[in-house]
């Protein structure tokens, strides 16, 4: 794959990335809920779930996913239903671990929890192999390099992980982690709405 190819590969992982979602919102959560390692365990994790779909598309397995409705629906509704669990707990929780602004760590939550959060939200968004699908169409070609299949698998994981591990690694900047722990409570509701109208979304439409 030449340099050129490959910048456009990029430009979309990245808008793919930046882009607002459930996953912004977990990554927002588990900075607040917990601290800079457990946004950026969640922000790792998620890539992990990017490989996932990234190499499934690349070696032809997302094709069965997007030719078997009845495979696609069951793994989209089982994020949904993730994602309510996910919501739930956000709207129940009240952030009362951060009324002490230098309490580091919320221990309710752990980081293998939060690193199991991220891997689950990509992992159960099938609509993200359906992207791939897309985006690689025009490079994923029979007899491909490996090499070429490396990078394509490689550039959208790198750019997920750095991307959310950046927004993590800001929102716990000692200037701004102890004004968002203060609004912890609020942070959890808006996160448990929005997760839920993800759900409906994906449910619905």
């Amino acid at each position: 794959m030449s340099f050129t190819e490959w910048l456009p590969v990029l430009a979309i992982c990245i808008l793919g990335a930046i882009t607002p979602g459930p996953s912004l919102a977990v990554v927002l959560r588990n900075t607040v809920n917990g601290s800079r390692l457990h946004g950026v365990a969640t922000g790792v994790t998620h890539s992990l779930g990017i490989v996932f779909y990234a190499l499934t598309v690349t070696t032809g397995i997302a094709v069965l996913i997007t030719q078997t409705p009845a495979i696609f629906h069951l793994i989209t509704w089982g994020g949904a239903l993730y994602l309510s669990w996910i919501a739930v707990q956000a709207l129940r929780s009240e952030g009362s671990a951060f009324e002490n602004a230098d309490t580091e760590t919320n221990t309710n939550l752990t980081i293998w929890e939060a690193s199991k959060q991220g891997f689950l939200i990509a992992f159960l968004n099938p609509k993200i192999a359906i992207f791939f699908l897309a985006l690689f169409s025009q490079f994923v070609k029979p007899g491909g390099s490996v090499s070429q299949q490396a990078i394509l698998v490689a550039t959208p994981a790198i750019i997920d992980g750095l991307w959310y591990s950046l927004v993590a690694l800001v929102l716990s900047h000692p200037r701004l982690m102890p004004a968002l722990q203060r609004k912890a409570g609020l942070i959890n509701k808006l996160t448990g709405i929005v997760l839920l109208l993800i759900a409906v979304r994906i449910v619905f439409l």
